[in-house]
This record gives C-alpha cells, structure tokens and sequence, in this order.
C-alpha cells in the first residue's frame, strides 16, 4: 500500500472515529501480510495492538472472492471479552484493481443493547382488550365519552337499532351498565335517545338489568 494512499485512508480512519466517539475503531490492514496487517488505527474497541493479524472473516472472504470480493458492511461480530459489535470491512483496492488492504469499522452496541433493554421495559404495555376491556379514551367532554362507548356497544350488536328488539336492546343497555356509563350524569338521556326509547322505558330496562345480577349474586 503506497503512503499516499495510507495517509488519506488515515485522515479518513481518524475522521469516521471521531464522528462516533469512544464505542467507535477503525483500523487499517495492510493485506500484503496478513499476519500482521494492522498498520494503524483509531479508536480502540477491540483491543489490539498495531502488527495485529486480519481476521478470520477476511481471510475467509478473500478466499473464496479473490479480488472480486465485495465490501462487508454492518455485520455482527464479538470481542474477546464477548462484547457484541456492529462491523463493516471495506477493501481497498489499488489501480489494477486488486486488493491490497481494507478499512475496517468496529462499533461497540453494548450501551445501546442496554438502552434498548431498559426502553423495552419502559415502554411495554398491556392490551385492555384482552381482558374484554374497552381501550381507554380521551374526550373533550363527557357526553363525547358516552358517546363513543355507546356507539362501540351498538357495533357489537351488529343491529341497526330500528331492527332491534326489546331483548337487543336490554343486552345493549346491560353491556353500557358492565362498562359503568350509567354512573355518569346524563347518560340515560343520551342512551334513551340512541336507542329510540323513552328515559322511563331506559329505566325500566335498567331495572330488569340489575335485577338480573342481584339475584345472581344471591344465588351465589
């Protein structure tokens, strides 16, 4: 490898590491002795020293390419000490286009393996679905939250109200009193109007709805 070229590829070695910081090394490799082709290097992730071999993966690559061997970019690879990496080997070539050397790119993932791990845990969450739950919504005002559980409730019916029958209809009301929409102040007139009955009817159907449950509960 001349040192014209050597020294740009070190501007650019210094350059690319200083861009990423400490988790980050580039070396170069002389590939002309493989042995011990590490000529220099920026950055120290791996822990070699200059006069370092090339890696089993270049060897390997060069083998079985030659010089047609492609560029090796963003692989997982492992230090001694088992600390995982992203890599990247880019061969240099001289004019007759033959592989003389490569540049290559070690970046230490374990403070964003870390990171990633405590992101994960922060950020899950549970479906309220699968305990039968409505997900929870965000209204500007309560007839609006009324409104939408309603709305959810008729869907599951699959009816159109103007179809419904008495018995459709104290279903729709017993599953609005499971989601607690009767607590609210209001409702009963917002239902009654949805169902196409009137407030006292609502009531009506309401009361045959707990009547239901409380005998339930003093069967139990």
């Amino acid at each position: 490898m001349d040192g014209h070229l050597l020294e740009i590829l070190k501007a650019i070695a210094d350059g690319v590491q200083k861009t990423f910081g400490k988790n980050c090394e580039v070396v170069i490799h002389d590939l002309s002795k493989p042995e011990n082709s590490m000529i220099y290097k920026a950055g120290d992730v791996t822990k070699r020293d200059i006069g370092a071999p090339v890696t089993n993966v270049v060897l390997e690559a060069l083998k079985r390419d030659g010089n047609n061997t492609p560029d090796l970019i963003g692989y997982k690879s492992f230090t001694k000490e088992g600390k995982n990496l992203k890599s990247s080997t880019i061969f240099i070539r001289n004019s007759e286009g033959e592989i003389v050397g490569c540049l290559c790119i070690n970046y230490d993932l374990t403070e964003f393996q870390v990171a990633q791990q405590y992101l994960a845990e922060f950020t899950e969450t549970y479906d309220l679905s699968g305990e039968g739950r409505e997900g929870e919504r965000f209204v500007q005002d309560i007839g609006e939250m009324v409104q939408a559980v309603l709305d959810s409730v008729l869907s599951k019916l699959g009816k159109p109200v103007a179809a419904m029958t008495k018995e459709d209809k104290v279903r729709a009301v017993e599953m609005l009193e499971e989601k607690g929409i009767f607590l609210v102040k209001g409702a009963v007139d917002i239902v009654a109007q949805a169902l196409a009955v009137s407030k006292y009817t609502l009531y009506g159907y309401l009361e045959e709805v707990r009547g239901r449950k409380n005998s339930k509960l003093n069967y139990v």
